[in-house]
């Protein structure tokens, strides 16, 4: 069988497209079958992508630069915010299994396999089709492989750390305000600060910084995994970094950067695995009730533990084993 992966990213819009394809990747590698990944994005995708695994291509705008690729596929899965509906009927008519990766029912698909992997994807309320298959909620949700198998921290008594994160870049410019406040309410604390690939504010968080700031600049997939399991909390943008983060039982306080983010925000808060506070207005008077909150041991261990319910880290290998299934069965109704 051969599989596609068409995703984009970069500094600007972020790693999260590419970091949850790569997952799928893995486990396709794990039963044999090396995909085929194609992406649009920039050089920053090298820092987690190896030179050779994939292929550099503005597929939404050079089409035929990589038809051959679509042509050759069995398979093909498309992880976009930007490729319109006309695109994917394309797909859907050329493709034996055309995959839809979707956060948010961003379009009516056609013929195909939709993946939703978001704690919200079962309220979307998709439309029933007999000819579009449905892999729904945190089940799918595709960590890459350093996450499906690890040790979990215990909570401790108190919070000495703290992991902050915004993803591949810092738009709102939320990290310096962070760092300032929590080094002058919280100067024994801990904080580890993610730094990605599309940072420029990197001096200004540097001007607000203490002996207790420790700035991780663009770590692989190891160093993160090693930075979570030390962390007693997390505070986090909305995007993707939430799954690992339950799957590593860090307790998290949550804000959104981008509106795509409200719905998973929102899911997660209901479920009770993070401290939601909004779109970062209000920075002291929030963070200050929601680190009150989870001072309780108790708590902690609570939030951690619904994060681990929720996501176990076998999303990316059900993907893989159910459009392995699907494959077949279309295989087969052709015959």
């Amino acid at each position: 069988m051969k599989v596609l992966f068409l995703t984009e990213g970069g500094a600007i819009g972020g790693l999260g497209h590419i970091i949850r394809c790569s997952s799928i990747v893995q486990a396709f590698a794990e039963k044999g079958v090396i995909p085929t990944f194609v992406v649009n994005g920039d050089e920053s995708i090298r820092r987690i992508l190896k030179e050779g695994s994939y292929q550099a291509c503005n597929w939404l705008h050079e089409k035929w630069e990589c038809i051959k690729f679509i042509e050759e596929a069995d398979v093909v899965i498309i992880d976009s915010y930007l490729a319109d509906l006309n695109f994917y009927r394309e797909l859907s008519e050329r493709v034996r299994v055309p995959v839809y990766i979707d956060d948010n029912k961003r379009l009516d698909y056609p013929r195909g396999v939709v993946i939703n992997s978001g704690i919200h994807a079962t309220t979307l309320k998709y439309p029933e089709r007999e000819d579009v298959q449905y892999l729904l909620g945190c089940g799918y949700a595709p960590l890459r492989k350093l996450f499906w198998e690890m040790e979990l921290k215990e909570p401790g008594d108190s919070i000495e750390s703290v992991m902050i994160t915004t993803g591949g870049n810092d738009p709102k410019n939320i990290i310096p305000k962070m760092v300032k406040f929590l080094k002058d309410q919280y100067p024994t604390l801990r904080k580890d600060i993610i730094i990605g690939n599309g940072f420029d504010n990197i001096n200004e968080i540097k001007s607000v910084s203490d002996i207790n700031t420790h700035l991780v600049y663009y770590p692989d997939v190891r160093k993160m995994a090693e930075i979570m399991t030390q962390a007693d909390i997390a505070i986090s943008s909305g995007g993707q970094t939430l799954y690992e983060l339950a799957r590593s039982g860090v307790p998290t306080i949550a804000f959104c950067q981008s509106d795509n983010q409200i719905l998973n925000l929102e899911g997660w808060s209901r479920e009770g695995f993070i401290e939601y506070i909004g779109d970062f207005g209000r920075v002291e008077e929030k963070l200050i009730r929601a680190l009150n909150k989870l001072d309780s041991k108790e708590e902690r261990l609570r939030c951690r533990d619904v994060g681990i319910r929720l996501v176990d880290g076998q999303g990316a290998k059900r993907i893989a084993e159910e459009l392995l299934i699907y494959e077949n069965q279309v295989i087969s109704a052709r015959r």
